[in-house]
């Protein structure tokens, strides 16, 4: 893979960038970088050229000094397709990354292939999950750099029993990507994507592209009835739940996703 950049309105980007062909963009979870998708690349770059993102404030790109909001998330996607000199992109995207691809759908129309919107969410947090990520924001503010007591609690957020029993490689890539994030950083992107999380369903209505959603069983972050709701504000969208995968299902269970991908993509 080699690295690019782009200059975004999110600061500086860093990409991962491979293969040759129709573009495919991957977009990760919160506090995790481009490496969530390590199991797509092998597969795909063959066939496609994949950019694997470090959204802003992860990995190599530039840190956040501030909040953002989802539309510029989109505008940075759109910047990234600029940068590398691309006319539209398929888009893969985990929580995070599955709501800003839904924004990017609904607002660069012509510039998105299908869509894959994975373990995320088109409705704002609900009281419970404001409360649980106010008090993992504060306890990263009183810790500052000690990143180890954080962990823990990402771990039981985002893996499901059968990762935390069955795929301690899984656990430890969890780990090791929740320790490099800076906690500054991460404090902004937590708060933009949990407690000011904008009510997307109405604006996922406009969607144009085929799209595919799909939970995982297992996840606690996003359940199944969450996910579905998300899937049915979009107009034709299909719903698959994964049922050995939580919230990080491509890391999790990379065959059975890189499935889903090579069909939603076929349907072009």
């Amino acid at each position: 893979m080699e690295d690019r950049y782009a200059e975004t309105v999110l600061g500086r980007i860093r990409l991962r960038v491979a293969g040759s062909g129709p573009a495919i963009l991957f977009w990760p979870s919160l506090l995790m970088d481009g490496l969530l998708w390590r199991g797509q690349v092998e597969h795909f770059a063959d066939r496609y050229q994949v950019v694997l993102v470090d959204p802003p404030g992860h990995g190599g790109s530039s840190p956040l000094t501030r909040p953002f909001t989802f539309d510029e998330c989109a505008r940075v996607i759109a910047q990234i397709l600029d940068a590398l000199e691309l006319d539209r992109v398929h888009v893969v995207g985990n929580s995070w990354g599955g709501m800003i691809g839904g924004t990017f759908a609904a607002r660069y129309p012509d510039r998105v292939g299908a869509a894959v919107l994975m373990n995320a969410t088109a409705s704002p947090a609900g009281r419970r999950q404001r409360a649980e990520y106010a008090a993992l924001t504060g306890a990263a503010r009183v810790l500052g750099g000690v990143r180890g007591p954080l962990v823990r609690p990402v771990i039981d957020a985002f893996l499901g029993p059968t990762a935390r029993r069955d795929k301690p490689e899984v656990v430890a890539a969890v780990n090791e990507s929740v320790r490099r994030v800076a906690i500054a950083s991460g404090r902004h992107a937590v708060t933009s994507v949990v407690p000011r999380r904008p009510d997307q369903r109405a604006l996922f209505g406009r969607i144009t592209a085929p799209v595919l959603v799909v939970a995982g069983a297992e996840d606690a972050t996003f359940g199944v009835a969450e996910t579905r709701v998300m899937a049915e504000a979009i107009p034709g969208a299909e719903f698959v739940v994964l049922p050995a995968a939580a919230h990080l299902a491509a890391l999790e269970c990379p065959a059975e996703v890189n499935a889903l991908i090579d069909g939603a993509i076929s349907l072009l």
